[in-house]
C-alpha cells in the first residue's frame, strides 16, 4: 500500500480501525488516498484472522467530505475522471471484503464521504452527524454506481430526494431513511460501537462471513450489472468548474 499519509489502520486481535484523512480539511481524500484505501481493503480480503472493520475519520470532528476537490480545479477532464475510477475501486474494496465493515460517523458523511459509509455494510452515525449528496450543484453527473448505494438502502423514491435536492440528514433522520443502522449521541459513539463489534465478534467467524455472503449474493447482480457500464464523464466540466471556484474561493475567503 502506498502511504500517502491519509489512510492508516490499527489492528486490535480481530479487529481492525481504518482512519481515512489527515484530520484537516474535512478529511477529503485525493485521488492516490482513494488508491491506497483500495489496496488496503484487497490486502484484508486476504486477512483470515480478521473479524471486524471499522472505517472513520481522522480527529474526532468529521468523518469525511468525500473527494478532495482542490485537485479537481482547472484539472484535465481525464484527470477528473481517473480521479472518481480510484474512488469507485475503493468503494468497491470494501463492499468484496468478506467480512463485516462498520462506518463510525462523527461530524459530516457527504458526497464520496456518504459513499464511503454506504459501502460499509453498518453504519453508526452520531445524532449530531449529517450524510447526504450534495454534488450536483458542482456539475458532477452522478454515477449510477451512486445512485445504486443510496438506493439499495433507501429506495429509489428517497435517493432521487437526496440526490436532486441535495439536502442532508442529521443522525435520526439517516436512520429513518435507512441511509444509516444506528443514531447515539455524540458522547456514546465510541460506546455503541464497541457494543456492536462486541457482537459481531461473539459469534464464530466462519458464520459470520457466511451472513454477509448470503446478503451479497443478493446485492452482487446488481452491483455488477452498474460496474459493467461504459464509464460515462464525471462532470459537465465547465459547471464543475465554475462551482468549484466560487465554493473554493468561499472557503479560503
Amino acid at each position: 500500500m502506498t502511504d500517502t499519509g491519509a489512510i492508516s489502520i490499527q489492528r486490535d486481535e480481530a479487529v481492525a480501525t481504518v482512519r481515512v484523512g489527515t484530520g484537516h480539511r474535512a478529511n477529503a481524500l485525493g485521488t492516490r488516498d482513494w488508491q491506497a484505501l483500495a489496496a488496503l481493503f484487497e490486502d484484508l480480503a486476504e486477512d483470515r484472522s480478521l473479524g471486524v472493520v471499522v472505517v472513520t475519520g481522522r480527529g474526532d470532528r468529521t468523518f469525511s467530505a468525500g473527494s478532495d476537490m482542490r485537485e479537481w480545479l482547472s484539472a484535465d477532464p481525464a484527470e477528473i475522471d481517473a480521479s472518481f475510477a480510484a474512488m469507485e475501486s475503493a468503494l468497491t474494496a470494501i463492499e468484496r471484503l468478506p467480512i463485516p465493515v462498520i462506518a463510525q460517523i462523527r461530524g459530516a458523511a457527504v458526497g464520496a464521504g456518504c459513499q464511503l459509509a454506504c459501502a460499509c455494510d453498518l453504519r453508526i452515525i452520531s445524532s449530531e452527524a449529517t450524510m447526504g449528496m450534495p454534488i450536483a450543484r458542482w456539475g458532477i453527473l452522478v454515477p449510477p454506481s451512486f445512485a445504486a448505494r443510496i438506493a439499495l438502502l433507501t429506495g429509489p423514491a428517497t435517493a432521487r430526494d437526496l440526490l436532486l435536492t441535495g439536502r442532508l440528514a442529521d443522525g435520526a433522520e439517516a436512520v429513518r431513511l435507512g441511509l444509516a443502522t444506528t443514531s447515539v449521541p455524540e458522547i456514546t459513539l465510541d460506546t455503541a460501537t464497541a457494543d456492536v463489534i462486541a457482537s459481531i465478534t461473539a459469534h464464530p467467524t466462519a458464520a459470520i462471513r457466511a451472513a454477509k455472503r448470503s446478503v451479497d449474493i443478493l446485492l452482487d447482480p446488481a452491483r455488477d450489472r452498474l460496474r459493467q457500464l461504459p464509464a460515462g464523464p464525471a462532470a459537465d466540466y465547465d459547471s464543475m468548474q465554475n462551482g468549484l471556484s466560487t465554493f473554493l474561493s468561499r472557503l479560503t475567503a
